[in-house]
């Protein structure tokens, strides 16, 4: 194990390739915050101990938990990774004496880092309940991940303003359209007492919106030109295209661009909150916090992201996953067992899904799924059923955090002046040549 720890340590140094996904802003960055569920009851074997990547997901987790052992008896502890911090906080707690016995990879990138930890879920119950096998990561033969959550993103809209401002969103069906609502909103905010977009803050609670899920957006378009479903030298066929998307939401937003490196998530979301912009991007998560804030679905909605390329018309929402489910081998055998059982009921029962589809929000990729009640991933169902296709999640290819990050900061000194955009070029296409190179020998 301190061999497979030390070849960790020296990745996490060079890249920290870290799951990137949907960031909530509830606990501090560097921390973790958990509680187990109880202590078995008399002839329960094993435990589970969940090390929960969604920190957007933690109470509903906590609750799911103590759920479980109230009817199983089995001690089940989920300790939630704060924001950004999830692959160093796995580091830490797999060597431990009592290490997760479940934890999350991002997809092949974040499973080559860890599938000497991974249990075979090849035969298991739960494996049997997943709708498609497009949803098993796999190593070869062997079944070493599970995504266990179906997501959405694009550009939530507050209809309410939209309107005041002469505007629904069946006038917004490409980037120029985009374009043309946020500028005059902009020239008007004075007038309107209020902005075109939340602040595209760039605090690690929330550049992972623009350096991972907006970037998804040329590398999509890129791969769908190609052909291709991953590749080590990205082109940037679409880095045009990028720019115009990231200068359209920093010339039109709250603040300005100068005041973005220290905007965070909560800043974006407040201010969407209290009517004070438009749009916001982000995803199908974020439902529960807008509608806790006193938003209403007749206020909301999700359009595309559109960035002036593709077939726009029939463009959907950004919709994957990144979260796979992974079982520590290295735990004993009746903890795996526990794990097991734990995971088949999440994705089972009456309780579980719907706890995972109400709670959480979640479309889960089972066949007990439940329908969730939340509105954007209902909105990503109509759009799918109308025909439009969904933008897939590309950015678990993306070769490492460490690419992740410069090219967060060349975003953050482009809109604060401080850089141009030639360097934002030379992070995404230079660099993820020379990542890909060092991380894959």
């Amino acid at each position: 194990m301190s061999k497979k720890l030390l070849s960790l340590a020296l990745t996490a140094a060079m890249a920290l390739t870290l799951l990137a996904g949907c960031g909530g802003n509830t606990t501090t960055s560097g921390s973790v915050s958990g509680s187990s569920s109880g202590a078995g009851a008399d002839g329960a074997k094993g435990e589970v101990y969940y090390l929960n990547f969604k920190p957007e997901q933690d109470e509903a987790w906590q609750a799911l938990a103590k759920a479980y052992t109230e009817e199983t008896g089995v001690p089940v502890t989920v300790v939630t990774a704060a924001s950004g911090t999830y692959e160093t906080n796995l580091m830490s707690e797999i060597a431990k004496s009592n290490p997760p016995t479940l934890f999350q990879v991002n997809g092949p990138n974040g499973l080559a880092n860890w599938k000497d930890y991974c249990y075979d879920l090849t035969g298991t119950p739960v494996l049997g309940e997943l709708t498609s096998e497009d949803y098993a990561l796999k190593d070869g033969d062997a079944t070493l991940g599970i995504a266990y959550v179906i997501e959405s993103y694009g550009i939530i809209t507050n209809k309410t303003l939209l309107e005041q401002a002469g505007y629904t969103v069946e006038d917004i069906q490409s980037f120029e359209d985009l374009k043309k609502v946020a500028e005059d909103i902009t020239a008007r905010k004075d007038e309107l007492g209020f902005a075109a977009f939340t602040s595209a803050g760039m605090d690690g609670s929330s550049d992972w919106r623009f350096k991972t899920h907006l970037a998804n957006l040329p590398i999509y378009f890129e791969y769908q030109d190609d052909g291709i479903g991953t590749t080590e030298a990205i082109k940037g066929t679409y880095l045009d295209n990028y720019k115009a998307i990231w200068d359209l939401y920093i010339n039109n937003s709250t603040c300005a661009p100068t005041e973005l490196a220290s905007k965070t998530g909560s800043d974006a979301e407040s201010e969407f909150i209290n009517g004070q912009a438009v749009f916001f991007q982000n995803g199908s998560w974020e439902y529960g916090a807008l509608t806790a804030g006193g938003m209403t679905d007749d206020q909301l909605a999700m359009i595309p992201i559109y960035i002036g390329a593709g077939d726009e018309a029939n463009q959907g929402l950004c919709t994957g996953t990144e979260n796979y489910w992974c079982v520590n081998k290295d735990a004993s055998p009746e903890n795996i067992q526990a794990t097991l059982d734990f995971m088949y009921w999440c994705v089972t029962s009456e309780t579980g899904t719907a706890a995972m589809a109400n709670d959480m929000g979640f479309v889960i990729p089972f066949k007990g799924a439940q329908e969730s009640n939340n509105l954007f991933v209902k909105q990503d169902a109509e759009m799918t059923a109308a025909g439009k296709t969904p933008v897939s999640w590309n950015f678990p290819t993306m070769p490492s955090e460490q690419w992740k990050n410069d090219l967060g900061s060349a975003l953050t000194a482009y809109a604060a002046g401080t850089g141009d955009w030639d360097a934002v070029v030379s992070a995404f296409v230079d660099n993820w040549a020379a990542e890909y190179a060092l991380l894959n020998g």
